[in-house]
């Protein structure tokens, strides 16, 4: 699929930032400045001159009285994909959901329910990767074993989406899958739609390289329909 490198996407969200809530935590990051720490800390993450901040007993002891998580991240269970080392990030920082695939089943969509509604979290970053192992098996099809074919139900659609175009079949799956998984969270009723509508969550997509360390992320929703790569 083709893609167009686009600058700006942190000045992008300042335009859905009227962030409020009634439950946010004093200090509660916006969505903007959350996407442009992560961004800092995938940086840091590429350089090898990670911070690893927040990873202190003082930590410890604080985030034990309750957490402030300032990102929520969904991200596929590969053993190469932890959100807190590729952002440099610590306790209490990411709200992170792991499923193969980074589906968003009616488990993580409550999970992401739960920070976004009452933790007060405002962004949320669905991240897919190269390579991934489940989107290759459902490029691949046949029969599955056990839950498997479940999981294989769900990346379905992102498979039959981009079937036939050109380039990599499982690349193209994996940002479709990343795509539609992401307008399903917007669409997700009645509580993500509700605090995307007033602009108090917002949503974009993202790819993680395994090769270069790089996560690029993915405005939304209008340039993501297009596949557009924001960085």
């Amino acid at each position: 699929m083709k893609r167009r490198y686009v600058a700006g996407l942190v000045g992008a969200l300042l335009a859905t930032a009227t962030l409020s809530h009634a439950a946010e935590p004093k200090g509660a990051l916006s969505a903007p400045d959350a996407l442009a720490k992560l961004a800092k800390g995938n940086a840091a993450f590429v350089a090898e001159a990670l911070r690893h901040p927040d990873q202190t007993g003082a930590r410890r002891t604080k985030t034990a009285a309750g957490q402030n998580p300032f990102a929520i991240v969904l991200c596929c269970s590969d053993s190469r994909v932890p959100p807190e080392v590729l952002f440099d990030q610590g306790l209490g920082d990411l709200f992170v959901v792991r499923v193969a695939g980074n589906v968003a089943d009616d488990l993580g969509i409550a999970s992401i329910e739960y920070a976004a509604e009452h933790l007060g979290t405002h962004l949320v970053v669905v991240m897919g990767h190269s390579r991934c192992g489940a989107v290759t098996a459902a490029v691949k099809g046949g029969a599955a074993p056990g839950h498997l074919l479940n999981l294989m139900e769900a990346l379905e659609p992102a498979v039959a989406a981009t079937e036939g175009h050109a380039g990599d079949p499982v690349a193209n799956a994996v940002w479709s899958n990343v795509l539609q998984t992401s307008s399903k969270l917007r669409e997700s009723a009645p509580i993500l739609s509700e605090l995307v509508e007033k602009g108090k969550l917002t949503i974009v997509g993202a790819n993680y390289d395994l090769d270069t360390g790089v996560v690029e992320f993915y405005d939304q929703p209008a340039a993501a329909a297009e596949g557009e790569a924001i960085q």
